[in-house]
């Protein structure tokens, strides 16, 4: 193998989940938290409902709405549950994670940048009004797409409205299940950051899954650059 062949690919383009990297998760687990309250036949106490949500972040793998769907109520009100959630969930201007737009501004002056979350089409307005949308070149939402990470049609839509191959491409996300597991399906590297809906406590084995992990977004552009080799 020559030098030319071990070298990492370059960089193109970079993914962005939105809830965990650019806004702050707990919108959707007071949402959550919300709904399941409403739909319960008994009293939701909210130390009991985060026992539930931590022990399912930790897992990574399945669904917080079905974890929450079989304790609390039953596992066939999972839909219901969900579409209620949904209903609640929206992100005000303060869910914003303050290390987004100076980082978004970085990358995007060195990046082609994309959004691929598993979200409803109305998220994109608080992307409008946050400033975040004016750095964004790709647009993958679920809603719209007609797939959910980790389902590897939502990456390769992203991937083919930029005209980017997928080894040079990286994901940024929170979970390991839809966003790292997802990306690599498609041979898309990743960075995890360890924020929102990441386990409270990430283990070793889960640690070495991702071909990155970071804290904050600030983390990113150095990450990123460690990807592609060094390169300026």
């Amino acid at each position: 193998m020559n030098e030319s062949d071990s070298a990492p690919a370059p960089v193109e383009l970079v993914l962005l989940d939105v809830g965990g990297p650019i806004y702050d998760d707990a919108v959707y687990r007071d949402a959550l938290l919300r709904a399941t309250r409403e739909l319960a036949e008994r009293e939701v106490d909210e130390a009991e409902f985060l026992r539930v949500y931590d022990a399912q972040r930790q897992r990574q793998r399945g669904s917080l709405r079905t974890a929450m769907a079989e304790h609390f109520l039953t596992a066939e009100r999972r839909k219901e549950l969900s579409d209620l959630a949904e209903s609640h969930w929206e992100y005000p201007a303060g869910a914003l994670h303050p290390d987004v737009l100076p980082v978004l501004r970085r990358l995007s002056a060195r990046y082609r940048l994309a959004v691929v979350a598993n979200q409803r089409r109305l998220v994109t307005e608080a992307l409008h009004r946050d400033g975040i949308d004016q750095h964004i070149d790709v647009w993958a939402i679920s809603e719209v797409v007609g797939a959910e990470k980790p389902d590897p049609a939502i990456f390769r839509h992203a991937l083919d409205e930029a005209g980017v191959p997928a080894e040079r491409a990286v994901h940024v996300g929170n979970r390991l299940d839809t966003d790292v597991r997802g990306a690599a399906a498609v041979g898309v590297r990743s960075v995890w950051i360890t924020r929102g809906e990441a386990p409270p406590e990430p283990t070793a084995e889960q640690l070495a899954e991702p071909d990155a992990v970071i804290g904050s977004l600030d983390e990113l552009p150095a990450a990123l650059d460690a990807l592609r080799g060094g390169a300026p």
